[in-house]
């Protein structure tokens, strides 16, 4: 590709003399000092473009100063200056030429770096030094041709996009003044001509910079792995801005026609769901997401690193038991829950929840929605199985909103690997992802609580209170429960709960089987509606007898007190009967609440 540099000698001449002697700060060559002293503001970058089209060489001569020599270069213009005292020092030492913009050429004098020059970043005389390719005559001699002269390094990151927007209420003008231009520019085309420029976005990658250059080294893998970072580095931040501007203009709609989800690595585990699997962690840095809680950024105290496994569970966990307003434990299992209690004494609470299912919470995970004190740290620490009353219980991770100095020393010393997790709640209203072979499904979270809708009576009896209040209890449950999902509960306890399962049925009686006698008088709720079979014979004509003989009969015959359930059958009228005909309360929520 030709490398074009516009120039008119005549005219170049005489904006050259007027321009001799002016100032190199750019902040005062056209306008007033722009917000980000490091790069100017567009009005004025396209004003020097402009200006730099009509006078070509004179122009970048005479305002950029770029050197000519043959010593090699650095363009360094930071936001974020991290290490930049150590970074211009070790390039100073190794006897690069350090050109730089207002606000990081300050903090580089500050720290004692000599510079070259200061310049405009949307100059065109520095992208021809940064695009210019070292084995294209004509690059070069259109480079002499212009005094212009090239870089080697550039050292690039952008303006704060993303935590300003993420910092607080701003107004759509300052969001727009703090989206970066020059410095994608800059990224993009250092990173483009890799093999000949080495571009820099992340000031972790300063030693290996230096390092590299110390060496002389010409490992292309390692140019090729510095572009790739600056092109993802640009990728993350358009993405920001994109997911902003989209917000800002489509109020309300949530399913954009295409964007982007940058992820950010945050662990390599030791294996994926199964030890032949390799896995990684990755947060979601979508600005929706800021400060929306939940696992991925739960602050890990104590134990084993994460598995893939233990993520997910973790986050089933944390999910469920952020749902309820009273103090409470859930008890998690490969990702249902398999005991759940509320009760004003926590310690109480987490000693139900156990008991739930004492076989299946051990080796679980525990989730509370209080605090961890020492007292409740002690009784995770040293209780003892329900199922022989001597072995302690053991919990691959406990995860709460906090824990107190005591508490969580206590805690520690129960195991070395027992991970412990301090989470925020969970925000509502996200968008959630699920992927499948070759695309993506995405829904609205299923944020209903038994606060949202209407618990209506279909049944003669009405329910008391307390069942009305089993049977939300149990509605909340089974939310998180794998479908199909049924779940028994009595005064805000599990006391059975059957998943996963094709049938209903069949997880109706995995239910009953851990529920036992406390199911008599509990509440069942199912996240689906009961697909009702009619079973109809005739003895003697005109005798007809007519047996239902499906879970709602099975439950009642169970000795339940109430059903919670959606309801939308076709037989639902056949449900209704049956629970009149065993003197059972039934509700209809309206909602379902498939899991899976």
């Amino acid at each position: 590709m030709p490398l074009h540099l516009l120039s008119s000698p005549a005219a170049a001449a005489k904006l050259a003399a007027s321009l001799r002697g002016a100032p190199l700060r750019r902040c005062h060559s056209f306008a007033p000092a722009p917000r980000h002293p490091d790069r100017a503001s567009l009005a004025t970058s396209l004003l020097a473009a402009a200006a730099a089209r009509s006078a070509g060489t004179a122009v970048a001569a005479a305002q950029t100063k770029l050197s000519v020599s043959g010593k090699k270069q650095v363009l360094i213009s930071l936001s974020d200056k991290t290490d930049l005292a150590y970074l211009g020092n070790g390039l100073q030492g190794l006897g690069y030429s350090i050109v730089s913009t207002g606000g990081t050429a300050s903090s580089l004098e500050a720290a004692g770096v000599n510079l070259d020059g200061r310049v405009k970043t949307l100059h065109p005389s520095i992208h021809g030094g940064i695009l210019a390719r070292r084995d294209q005559e004509h690059h070069l001699k259109a480079l002499k041709d212009h005094g212009i002269g090239t870089f080697d390094v550039v050292v690039v990151n952008l303006y704060p996009f993303y935590d300003k927007v993420t910092s607080g209420t701003i107004s759509f003008e300052d969001g727009i003044e703090n989206i970066d231009i020059g410095g994608p520019t800059m990224i993009r085309a250092a990173a483009k001509n890799h093999k000949d420029v080495l571009v820099v976005v992340d000031h972790s990658d300063y030693p290996s910079l230096l390092e590299y250059l110390k060496g002389n080294q010409e490992d292309q893998q390692f140019r090729r792995m510095l572009a790739w970072k600056a092109f993802q580095h640009v990728a993350s931040y358009d993405s920001a801005v994109s997911e902003w501007l989209w917000k800002q203009s489509n109020k309300g709609e949530m399913f954009p026609p295409s964007f982007t989800v940058p992820l950010e690595l945050k662990s390599t585990l030791r294996y994926g769901e199964n030890p032949h699997q390799n896995a990684a962690f990755y947060a979601d840095k979508s600005l929706s997401l800021v400060g929306a809680g939940g696992i991925a950024t739960a602050i890990q105290h104590h134990g084993k690193e994460m598995s893939y496994n233990n993520y997910l569970d973790a986050d089933a966990a944390w999910n469920c038991v952020s749902e309820f307003d009273s103090p409470t434990c859930v008890v998690v299992k490969h990702t249902n829950p398999c005991g759940a209690a509320s009760r004003q004494d926590i310690l109480e609470a987490y000693r139900l929840a156990v008991r739930g299912d004492p076989v299946s919470a051990f080796g679980g995970i525990v989730a509370f929605n209080t605090i961890v004190d020492e007292d409740l740290a002690k009784e995770i620490r040293e209780f003892r199985s329900p199922t022989d009353g001597q072995t302690r219980m053991f919990y691959e991770i406990v995860v709460a909103p906090g824990y107190t100095e005591k508490g969580l020393e206590i805690l520690k010393g129960k195991s070395k690997t027992l991970r412990i997790l301090e989470a925020k709640r969970s925000g509502k209203g996200m968008l959630s992802l699920r992927q499948v072979s070759g695309g993506w499904l995405a829904q609205e979270s299923d944020d209903r609580t038994p606060e949202d809708i209407t618990f209506t009576t279909k049944s003669e009896r009405a329910p008391q209170e307390n069942e009305l209040a089993d049977a939300k209890f149990a509605w909340l449950c089974a939310k998180h429960v794998k479908s199909n999902a049924i779940v028994i509960a009595k005064n805000n306890c599990m006391l059975g709960m059957g998943s996963g399962q094709p049938n209903r049925r069949e997880s109706l009686r995995i239910a009953f089987r851990k529920a036992g006698e406390e199911a008599k008088g509990a509440a069942l709720a199912s996240d689906a509606f009961f697909p009702f079979v009619l079973v109809v014979w005739q003895v003697t004509w005109p005798s007809i007898y007519v047996a239902w003989k499906d879970a709602v009969e099975e439950a009642c015959q169970n000795g339940i007190g109430i059903i919670a359930q959606p309801g939308g059958s076709m037989r639902d009228d056949d449900a209704v009967a049956c629970c009149d005909k065993y003197g059972v309360a039934l509700v209809f929520t309206g909602v379902r609440h498939f899991k899976h």
